[in-house]
């Protein structure tokens, strides 16, 4: 566990300074906080109007720390260290100054690199407060022109800049509620009745929000929320820091996100449900420390049967603008005679955690299930049921069943194993290995593998693409006729259709490759080159389309008379172009080579007279 709150030394509101337009108002299309698929955003994104090349300046004095190019993630990338111990980070840059630029491109020929990081020493390159240090731009992974910025404290933390004041920045409107969920925690846990999520859309209430009706509950539940904030002058959804849940007594729930340490970013997933809602409750192997109080029960509602409370959720952002959600929960008992909609034809599956949910239709032959586990069978009556539909709950911690008799069909749950979160640990069986690390699943994880495909397209579906892991699985997958070409090919994600390159090296019939994310995984060929498509090709500029189908674009390399020449490349126009060392101009044999991820080359042979 870290801490992550934030003492008040470390804020002081007079040291930094806009890095766009200072003393004129500013608009972000991002801020600090706000839900992005797989990740908080950690920064502020400042609105440029479309374009490229506003004015960068330094926050405040120091030198750079670290200064990258890539054509991925934050792109052209500064990041300045300054006198306080604290760090500013400036991306998507269009271009460094005439300074940082000519180092750059002086190293990367040095380093014939078409990336490069580079860490100067302190003091080597410093910058003083205002100074133009490059200029906007939208390289990298940027959806559209903009400037990311960010502070980070000295321990590369990164902490919401909203705190250090920016009065460029306006925000005067509260958060605004989209959805309420309740979900039970706990097997003997019901909303409404049923073991099953509760969306709610809030209703207004004067300049705040209420839930039109009150919840039952059984158990322990928790409340997670869909919710955006705005700032004045943009439409854009937004992020906000905290949520509070009060009762009469006062608040007893305080969840502020103001740091974000980057080794767990990802925890982000286990954090939220779908990257959409925000869990406002404590989960045993949750590695973030935002919660206050900080127990393990933190969020956790229950009630005595009878008992009614009316609640509120608070919803602040950084400036104070707060919106209220009133809501109020009753306590009942179990209950075995619950409408649960619709029945199913047939029985359905799912995995929620440690807890295996049966639907099925009502049986005239009965309603007894009996669980294999192991040696042992385990009759269960349903946990509840209507007149056309039956639902039993069975807690994976107690064993994992390898067959279930529902009287009208035999159902196999096809969970070959539990892999406990922080733990090292191996699964094997006739064709699949999976190696885990201590940091490789977010929380205990009940593993389900099925194949599928023919010799020469298979496929390995790893439990579900909406079940997340924290870092990359190793899997050696053993393929027996494989008919494919294995020198092209790999493993690839396709889930939900698309075609995400994972790699591996093949030994024998055997590939052996890391993931970070389940779902679908096939072995794809990718038999064809890139393509190259000539732009300009003269003595002062040489520029390509360069494009692959499937793998993707792995290096590319360009030579004049022998001589090696830095391409820059922008991956969304899919354009590479040539930055010179000199002026001397560009004359004789000109070779460009372009490899694929699958190791497919494409070649270009020109000559500039």
């Amino acid at each position: 566990m870290f801490t992550l709150e934030l003492n008040a030394q470390q804020v002081d509101k007079n040291y930094f300074k806009n890095p766009i337009n200072p003393g004129t108002r500013n608009y972000l299309s991002g801020n600090f906080s706000e839900l992005r698929p797989n990740h908080f955003h950690t920064g502020l994104d400042f609105k440029t109007g479309g374009q490229e090349g506003v004015p960068i300046l330094a926050a405040a004095d120091g030198w750079v720390y670290r200064i990258k190019i890539t054509s991925f993630g934050y792109g052209n990338v500064i990041y300045l260290k300054h006198p306080n111990g604290m760090i500013t980070l400036y991306g998507h840059l269009r271009n460094f100054n005439k300074e940082l630029s000519d180092y750059m491109r002086k190293k990367m020929y040095e380093a014939k690199a078409i990336d490069l990081e580079v860490f100067p020493n302190p003091g080597e390159l410093p910058v003083k407060q205002g100074q133009r240090i490059a200029d906007s731009g939208n390289t990298g992974g940027s959806g559209g022109p903009h400037l990311h910025f960010e502070i980070r404290d000295s321990l590369e933390r990164a902490m919401d800049p909203l705190l250090f004041g920016f009065s460029e920045i306006l925000d005067t409107t509260a958060p605004v509620p989209q959805s309420i969920a309740i979900v039970p925690l706990e097997i003997d846990s019901r909303v409404n009745g049923k073991f099953d999520r509760l969306e709610v859309t809030p209703v207004a209430s004067g300049s705040n929000y209420r839930l039109p009706n009150d919840i039952k509950i059984t158990g322990k539940v928790g409340i997670e929320i869909r919710s955006y904030d705005q700032l004045d002058g943009a439409s854009n959804q937004n992020g906000f820091p905290t949520f509070e849940l009060a009762d009469e007594k006062g608040t007893f729930f305080n969840q502020t996100v103001d740091k974000v340490d980057f080794n767990y970013t990802r925890q982000f997933l286990q954090y939220t449900h779908q990257n959409r809602y925000t869990k406002l409750y404590s989960q045993k192997n949750l590695k973030f420390d935002f919660i206050t109080p900080k127990s393990e029960t933190a969020g956790h509602l229950e009630l005595e049967t009878g008992e009614k409370k009316n609640y509120q959720l608070k919803l602040r952002d950084t400036y104070g603008n707060e919106r209220q959600i009133s809501f109020t929960l009753q306590g009942q008992d179990l209950e075995t005679n619950v409408n649960d909609g619709g029945a199913p034809i047939r029985a359905s599956m799912a995995y929620i955690n440690n807890i295996l949910k049966i639907k099925a239709p009502i049986s005239p032959k009965g309603g007894l299930a009996k669980f294999k586990v192991g040696a042992h069978a385990f009759e269960m009556l349903p946990a509840y049921q209507d007149a056309s539909s039956r639902t039993y709950l069975w807690d994976m911690e107690f064993g994992i069943p390898e067959e279930i008799d529902i009287c009208t069909e035999v159902l196999i749950p096809g969970i070959n194993a539990l892999i406990p979160a922080g733990k090292e640990i191996s699964y094997s069986d006739k064709n699949v290995r999976m190696n885990f690390g201590k940091e490789t699943v977010l929380d205990d994880l009940y593993l389900r593998i099925s194949k599928s495909g023919s010799t020469s397209a298979p496929k390995l579906i790893l439990n579900s693409s909406r079940e997340y892991l924290w870092n990359a699985v190793n899997i050696l997958w053993s393929v027996p006729g494989y008919s494919g070409n294995k020198n092209r090919s790999h493993a690839y994600n396709t889930s939900g259709g698309g075609k995400s390159f994972l790699g591996g090296t093949w030994n024998g019939d055997t590939l052996n490759f890391g993931s970070r994310y389940l779902g679908e995984i096939s072995i794809l060929q990718d038999n064809t080159k890139p393509t190259i498509q000539v732009i300009k090709v003269n003595s002062s500029d040489m520029r390509f389309v360069i494009k692959d189908d499937l793998s993707g674009i792995d290096t590319y390399e360009a030579f004049v008379n022998g001589k090696w020449v830095l391409m820059r490349y922008e991956y969304k126009q899919a354009v590479i172009w040539s930055e010179k060392l000199t002026n001397e101009p560009f004359k004789g044999e000109v070779l460009l080579k372009v490899t694929d991820k699958a190791g497919n080359t494409a070649e270009w042979k020109g000559t500039i007279g």
